[in-house]
Order: C-alpha cells, then sequence, then structure tokens
C-alpha cells in the first residue's frame, strides 16, 4: 500500500479520517462504504474525470516525471473524490483535487489514497476543483481559460461565501496543517455579487479585464484550448463568446481542417451574422472569401500603330466619328467571318 505523507496526520482532527488498512484495503478498491470520510485506497480506473474540468493536465516530461515519482514512491498526498450515483459508464466516484496524480497512478499501476466526499452539491464540488488549483499555483500562471473558470467561480451569485472559505479552510489544511490560521470572514451569509472591480483587486486586474475572463468562461471548450494555446487574442475570444454553443462549433470545425487566422475583423462580421450563422457561411467569412471584393475584369487595350491609323484617317477626325468608323467596319469583318464560316460547313 502506497505511504500516506506524514503532512496530513491531523487530518484525523480535521475530517474524522480513519486510514484504511489490512484487508480493508482490498475492500476499498472495489466499494466501499464511506461513512467516516476516511482515507481509501482505490484504483485510478474506477474514478471518473470531473466533467467540464477546467484545467490543462500534465503531458509529456511533466507528466513521465510524476509516473516516475509515482512507480517509486506511490502517492503521497490523498485525492479528493465525491461519491456520486452510478452514472452511464457505471462510474460511482467523481475526481475533484488529483487528477494529475490520477492519471500518472493509472499508468504506473498505483492506487490512490482518497478522501471521499458523500453528498457533495455540484456548487461545493465545483469549488473543491477551483480552489484546489488556485491554492496549488499562482494565478499569473494560469492559462486563460483556467482564470476565466476562477474568476467565473468567484463571482458567481450561486456561491455562498461562507461555504467557500470553509472548504477553503479544509485544503489548506490538507497541505499545510501547521500553518493554518484562522479565517476571520468564515461564516454562513452568502454573498451573491460581486463587483467586477472588487474582485479584479484580487488578482490585480481592472473591471474590464474580469468582464472578458467572464466572457471567455462562456467558450465551448475545443475554442478555450485554442485561445490557451495563442491562436487568437482575449478580444477576438470574448467576441467569439457571443456566438451560440453551435455557432462556435461550427468555427472550431472551419478552424481544425484549415490554417485560417482569426482576426477581430472576421469575428465582428461572424457576429454580425449570429442567428443566421451556417458552415458555408462561417468557412466564407473565416477565408476572407466573403469581404472580399471581386477584382474588376478589364479588357486589353489595343493601340493602332500610326502607319495604320495616317492610311485609313485624317489628323482631324474626331474620337467619336473614329469610334464609328472602327465600329461599322469590326462589324461588316466579323459577318462576312460568319458568312466563310457558313459555306464552308455547307
Amino acid at each position: 500500500m502506497p505511504k500516506i505523507n506524514p503532512r496530513i496526520k491531523s487530518i484525523d482532527d480535521l475530517l474524522g479520517v480513519t486510514q484504511a488498512t489490512g484487508a480493508g484495503v482490498e475492500a476499498a478498491s472495489k466499494s466501499v462504504p464511506d461513512k467516516n470520510n476516511e482515507i481509501q485506497m482505490l484504483s485510478p480506473q474506477i474514478i471518473r474525470s470531473f466533467r467540464d474540468h477546467p484545467f490543462r493536465l500534465y503531458e509529456g516530461d511533466r507528466l513521465n516525471d510524476l509516473v516516475e515519482s509515482i512507480s517509486e514512491h506511490g502517492v503521497l498526498n490523498p485525492t479528493i473524490i465525491r461519491k456520486i450515483e452510478r452514472d452511464e459508464d457505471g462510474f460511482e466516484y467523481e475526481m475533484l483535487a488529483g487528477h494529475n496524480r490520477q492519471n500518472a497512478a493509472a499508468i504506473a499501476n498505483r492506487e490512490l489514497p482518497c478522501i471521499v466526499k458523500e453528498n457533495l452539491s455540484d456548487e461545493d464540488a465545483w469549488i473543491y476543483v477551483i480552489e484546489t488549483n488556485v491554492l496549488q499555483r499562482s494565478f499569473s500562471e494560469m492559462l486563460p481559460s483556467e482564470k476565466a473558470a476562477v474568476l467565473a467561480l468567484r463571482y458567481s451569485k450561486m456561491v455562498c461565501q461562507g461555504r467557500r472559505n470553509d472548504i477553503i479552510e479544509e485544503l489548506k489544511r490538507l497541505e499545510n496543517p501547521d500553518e493554518i490560521r484562522e479565517n476571520p470572514t468564515s461564516g454562513t451569509q452568502c454573498h451573491r455579487t460581486k463587483s467586477r472591480d472588487i474582485l479584479g483587486a484580487e488578482y490585480d486586474l481592472k473591471g474590464r479585464a474580469v468582464a472578458n475572463y467572464l466572457r471567455i468562461n462562456e467558450l465551448i471548450t475545443p475554442l478555450k484550448r485554442r485561445i490557451d494555446d495563442a491562436e487568437f487574442p482575449i478580444v477576438v475570444a470574448v467576441q467569439l463568446s457571443y456566438l451560440t454553443e453551435q455557432e462556435q462549433e461550427m468555427v472550431d470545425d472551419v478552424l481544425s481542417g484549415s490554417e485560417y487566422k482569426v482576426n477581430e475583423g472576421k469575428v465582428v462580421l461572424l457576429r454580425e451574422y449570429t442567428g443566421k450563422l451556417t458552415p458555408e457561411r462561417t468557412e466564407q467569412i473565416l477565408s476572407g472569401e466573403f469581404n472580399r471584393k471581386p477584382k474588376k475584369s478589364t479588357a486589353t487595350a489595343f493601340k493602332v500603330k500610326p502607319a495604320i491609323y495616317k492610311k485609313y484617317f485624317t489628323a482631324s477626325i474626331s474620337q467619336k466619328e473614329f469610334d464609328s468608323i472602327v465600329d461599322e467596319a469590326l462589324a461588316l469583318y466579323f459577318a462576312q467571318k460568319g458568312q466563310e464560316s457558313e459555306q464552308e460547313a455547307g
């Protein structure tokens, strides 16, 4: 059984946690009752990822390093999961805090120490997902879509401030119980809204920037991924967020099959046609074809050589007379060519 980090020994006093031992470990990895909120050893494969998880998971060397560490030492810090009703895929647990440890443990074929939350609302589950990431790393280091998710939670009218503070205090105790201090703002009062300016002050952002991030949070996941990868700037992402989900999917489909660049002019045009966008029109706008002016058709200009001009015209002839004579001569010429063609055909 993986060794549990000594830092969390005080968790018994905090959550009434008891560690599964002996034969209980084997039972825990199958189907474990969760009445005392104890640390349970579970297979990572029986826990589903949090749906719409907003944070980018480890890849490449970073994931490989974690796999190597877990292979050697096991998972030292417990994850936090919640008990759910069995879903369509048979999962009864959902990951809240520890997605990277779960992925690495699955690769390393190691079990996970889990703190299982029961009867947890979707709102409280979301708080655990967001706040664990905020506690683990700096807000400034987050990707744009991750910042958007954090700010959206903080701004949400659904979040009870007292409950959020209680969860944050619990997470801090799990991270470092010796340094936790009493939070004077904890309580049961529910703050249903925050102004953008007050919220922005917490993160050294202007209210306008907070508003932009809140709009970014309305994007579908593939478009959030694109802004995280710097395919287009925030100003473009904000405009895209006003499209319907179906229209955003059209945009992503076109971008996935092309190398088109999205600029502010194109996205403003997309917004003008919201409600009337089709895949074809989306393609035309993003390719630039929709707003491209047709090239003017210009006939090739011919000049009359001076020798020919002097042969048939005097210097005093007007442009109007010249045009009339040329037109009449050409009409006779092509009429004669037509008669000759009919005779050859006959």
